[in-house]
């Protein structure tokens, strides 16, 4: 576990920072896939960890959920448009191609059973100390996290840090396989750009202390304000 800043850890359960979840003061943003569980349960061991809160219920990050809010007694909390798919475990229902073989893949290796949602949170909430944003595109009821004092950012995935192919680092939008909506996700990345964020944390790819990178890409891809 990774001390990103003051009570901000970066968990990567993938090599490379393929896949990263987050503890943010007692909220872990995230689970992975369904065999995280192990790891991220000895990564916060040592921490008081109250709450489960999804950036959005696809495969690679709600696939320990239900074992980890079940082992710490804890409530997992996600938007009211992603709660049918945390609870039901039908993960990949909003995937462009559901029958894609990496869908499929997903489904049978990656996705967790579904676990109830104690609380569902809207633009504006705070947890962890950070306040919700609403960045659908990616998932219908996709969210990221803000912290202005800092400007540390919980991107999700409405962008990567990564090729995930290649696994080289660098800013790209979500592979569309996997994104409901590429323009309603593009607009996602305008408001996240607009915050000015100075440290991006994604659930794809190295942390990134935002040096213009973030300006370059949204002028690079040539999506417009």
């Amino acid at each position: 576990m990774k001390n990103i800043a003051k009570d901000v850890y970066q968990i990567s359960l993938f090599p490379r920072n393929a896949i990263n979840c987050y503890l943010i003061e007692d909220v872990l943003i995230d689970a992975g896939i369904r065999t995280s569980s192990n790891k991220i349960l000895k990564s916060i061991k040592e921490k008081s960890v109250t709450k489960h809160a999804l950036t959005h219920a696809h495969a690679d990050h709600q696939g320990s959920s239900k074992i980890i809010c079940e082992t710490l007694n804890i409530p997992l909390l996600c938007s009211d448009a992603e709660k049918e798919f945390a609870e039901s475990g039908n993960v990949f229902t909003e995937y462009p191609n559901p029958n894609h073989i990496f869908s499929k893949f997903q489904k049978n290796f990656w996705a967790g059973k579904g676990h109830s949602v104690a609380k569902t949170l809207k633009e504006g909430d705070q947890i962890g100390g950070f306040t919700v944003i609403e960045t659908p595109g990616h998932s219908s009821g996709h969210l990221s996290f803000f912290r202005e004092k800092d400007g540390i950012l919980i991107v999700g995935d409405v962008m990567t840090n990564m090729n995930l192919l290649t696994t080289k680092v660098g800013l790209h939008e979500p592979p569309h396989l996997f994104t409901a909506d590429k323009e309603t996700n593009r607009k996602s990345i305008l408001k996240l750009a607009s915050l000015n964020p100075k440290i991006l944390c994604f659930g794809h790819g190295p942390i990134l202390f935002n040096n213009g990178e973030l300006e370059k890409f949204i002028q690079k891809s040539k999506i417009a304000y």
